[in-house]
C-alpha cells in the first residue's frame, strides 16, 4: 500500500493508516492545503472537481466537495468527466484553480488528486511545493458557518468541450463524415465511455463499444499498452473496423489499433498528429526526452524545428510555450493541441487524428507504414538504496562526452541514429534506461550496453 505525495498532486492506494495511504484524512488535508494555495494565489473562491469512474471516487469526491465548501470555497462539480474537460471548465468556470479525481492509468485501488491552477493547466514544481509545505504545516483555517462556500453541480462540460473540438479549423467534420468510418472503443469502464462515443456520434462515425459502461470495474490494466487490449484486438482481427481507440480511464492519453488489431503504435499517436497539423500550419513541434526521434524527423520534413523537454507533462507545456509550439505532446499518447488548451486530450487527438485519416485516402495500416520506424526498448536497473545515482549518471556522461549529451533530466545521449535517456526514479533506487533506434536488436543491444557500464561503475566505486 502506498501514498506519494509530489509536486503534482497525492496519489495512493485506498485504505491503510493515515500518512501511508490515500486515507480519508490525507484527503481532507491535502485538499485543504490545496484550497488555501489555490485562493491565495488567484484571488478567486471557486474550484472546478470531476472524477473518473473509479469505484473510490464518489467517496473520495465527497471529501474534497466537503472540505473546500468548509473552508468557504465554492464548488463546480462537473461528476463523471475527463482530465481534459476539468482544465477546459477551469477558465471558462473563471475558476481558482481545478481538482481531478483520477489515478489515471493506475490499477482499481489507487485514486489521486490531480491539481490545476486558474489556467486549466498542471500546476508548476514550486506550486506543488507550495502546496506541499501548506499540508505539512496544517497551515490552513475553516470559514465559520454563514460563510460556507456553494455547491453547483453541472454535467454539461462534456457536450462544452466536444463543442470546442468541433468548432477547431482543423477538425474536419465533413471529410470524417463523408468516409462513414467504423471504430470500436475499448474505455475500461471508465468516463471515457461517455465522452469517447459523445465525440465519435458528432462526427459522423458508427461507433461500437467495448467496456463504455462507466461502473469502475476495470476489465483488464487500464493502462492502455498492446499487452493490455487482447479483447478489443480480437473483435478487430475480425475485420469489421476501420479503427480501434483505446483511452485510460481520464482520457488524457489515447492508442490507437490499426484495421486488424495491431497497435498503431502509442509513440505514433503524436507523430500522426503533427504530421497532419504541420501539413496545415507551419510551427515547432516538442515531446519530452523519453518520446519517440520520430516526431523530431517528421518535423523537419515538414521544414520546422524541433525541441525535447523534460518528462512530465508540465514540462512539455512549458517548453511549448516557451518555443510557441503549434503541437507537443508525450509518446504514451498524449495529444497537447494549444489551439484548444494546453493539456494532454485523447479527444481533440481523436478527432484530428480521424481528420487525417480521411483527408489522407488510407487505411490506419498504410498511413502507419508512411512514418519512419523506430523501436524503443525499455528498462530498469535495481540498485541498493546507498548507491549514489546522480554520482553514476555523472559518470556515464562522461563516458560519453565525445557524444551529444542532454542532462536537463537525467542523461540522454544522442548517437547518429539513436538515442539512450536514462532517468532515476523519484521514489525509489532505480534507473530507468530508454534507447530507440531503427533496429530492434540495436535498441536493446544499447540497453544492455548501458546496463553493463553501470554495473562497471558501481564495482569500480566498490
Amino acid at each position: 500500500m502506498t501514498l506519494i505525495k509530489s509536486i503534482s498532486g497525492i496519489r495512493g492506494t485506498i485504505g491503510g493508516k493515515p500518512g501511508e495511504n490515500l486515507t480519508p484524512l490525507d484527503i481532507v488535508k491535502f485538499s485543504a492545503a490545496y484550497g488555501k494555495w489555490a485562493v491565495n494565489n488567484s484571488g478567486k473562491s471557486k474550484i472546478v472537481i470531476g472524477r473518473d469512474a473509479r469505484i473510490s471516487g464518489p467517496m473520495v469526491n465527497g471529501l474534497v466537495t466537503n472540505t473546500l465548501i468548509g473552508m468557504g470555497i465554492d464548488v463546480v462539480d462537473l461528476g463523471l468527466s475527463t482530465t481534459p474537460t476539468v482544465e477546459i471548465a477551469v477558465p471558462l468556470e473563471d475558476a481558482a484553480g481545478g481538482i481531478i479525481i483520477t489515478a489515471s492509468h493506475n490499477p482499481i485501488q489507487w485514486n489521486a488528486l490531480k491539481l490545476l491552477n486558474d489556467k486549466g493547466e498542471f500546476i508548476s514544481a514550486n506550486d506543488g511545493a507550495e502546496v506541499l509545505k501548506i499540508a505539512d504545516a496544517n497551515d490552513y483555517d475553516f470559514a465559520e458557518v454563514l460563510e460556507l462556500g456553494k455547491l453547483t453541480e453541472d454535467n454539461s462540460y462534456i457536450d462544452k468541450h466536444i463543442a470546442q473540438i468541433l468548432a477547431l479549423e482543423l477538425v474536419d467534420v465533413e471529410a470524417i463524415r463523408s468516409k462513414n468510418f467504423k471504430v470500436i472503443v475499448d474505455a475500461v469502464n471508465s468516463t471515457g465511455g461517455i465522452a469517447v462515443p459523445k465525440l465519435l456520434e458528432a462526427l459522423g462515425v458508427s461507433v461500437t463499444k467495448l467496456f463504455c459502461d462507466p461502473t469502475g470495474h476495470f476489465p483488464h490494466n487500464p493502462e492502455p499498452l498492446p499487452e493490455n487490449l487482447n479483447q478489443i484486438s480480437a473483435e478487430m482481427e475480425k475485420g469489421k473496423f476501420d479503427l480501434g481507440i483505446v483511452v485510460d480511464p481520464d482520457v488524457d492519453r489515447l492508442a490507437l489499433l490499426q484495421e486488424d488489431g495491431t497497435a498503431f503504435g502509442e509513440e505514433y499517436t503524436l507523430v500522426a498528429v503533427a504530421d497532419y497539423i504541420l501539413s496545415h500550419v507551419k510551427g515547432s513541434t516538442v515531446s519530452n526526452l523519453s518520446s519517440s526521434m520520430a516526431l523530431r524527423v517528421v518535423t523537419e520534413k515538414h521544414g520546422c524545428s524541433y525541441s525535447a523537454a523534460a518528462v512530465g507533462e508540465v514540462n512539455v507545456v512549458e517548453e511549448m510555450k516557451r518555443t510557441n509550439a503549434i503541437i507537443g505532446g508525450e509518446g504514451n499518447g498524449g495529444i497537447i493541441y494549444p489551439e484548444l488548451h494546453y493539456g494532454r486530450d485523447a479527444l481533440v487527438g481523436i478527432a484530428l487524428f480521424l481528420s487525417h485519416l480521411a483527408k489522407s485516402g488510407l487505411s490506419c495500416s498504410r498511413l502507419r507504414s508512411t512514418y519512419p520506424n523506430y523501436h524503443i526498448s525499455k528498462n530498469k536497473i535495481e540498485l541498493t538504496p546507498e548507491i549514489d545515482v546522480d554520482n553514476i549518471l555523472r559518470e556515464i556522461a562522461k563516458q560519453y562526452a565525445s557524444q551529444k549529451i542532454n542532462t536537463i533530466d537525467g542523461v540522454k545521449i544522442e548517437f547518429e541514429n539513436e538515442w539512450v535517456h536514462l532517468r532515476k526514479s523519484n521514489t525509489e533506487p532505480i534507473i530507468r534506461i530508454y534507447c530507440e533506434s531503427d533496429s530492434e536488436s540495436t535498441a536493446d543491444y544499447l540497453a544492455n550496453k548501458i546496463i553493463s557500464d553501470i554495473k562497471d561503475i558501481i564495482s569500480i566505486k566498490e
